[in-house]
C-alpha cells in the first residue's frame, strides 16, 4: 500500500460504522487465500463482496491475482509511527 501505508504501520481499524465506499483502505482476506489477511483500497462492490487493489500498481498482489474479498473492517487512521487519518482517494 506504499506510499499511503509502509511495512510496519501500526493502524487502526472499524469493524462497523458506516458501510465501505470505493476508495476507502480496508483490511480483508480473499476468497482463494483465506488464510492471507490484507490492507489495499477498495475499488468495487464484486458478487457480494469487493474488488481490491494496491496504491502501488507495479506490484500485483491484490484481486487482479487473488480475486473477489470479504471485508473485515475499514482503516480509519494510522497511529504509529506517523499518526494520521488515512485519506480516501477518488478512483
Amino acid at each position: 500500500m506504499a506510499p499511503t501505508l509502509r511495512h510496519g504501520d501500526a493502524v487502526l481499524v472499524r469493524p462497523g460504522g458506516r458501510p465501505i465506499r470505493a476508495g476507502d483502505v480496508v483490511v480483508a482476506v480473499f476468497r482463494t487465500r483465506p488464510d492471507l489477511l490484507v490492507v489495499k483500497r477498495a475499488v468495487r462492490p464484486q458478487d457480494g463482496g469487493w474488488w481490491l487493489r494496491g496504491d502501488n500498481d507495479l506490484i500485483t498482489d491484490d484481486s487482479r491475482a487473488y480475486g473477489v474479498a470479504d471485508v473485515r473492517g475499514r482503516v480509519v487512521a494510522r497511529y504509529w509511527p506517523r499518526p494520521g487519518r488515512i485519506p480516501r482517494r477518488q478512483l
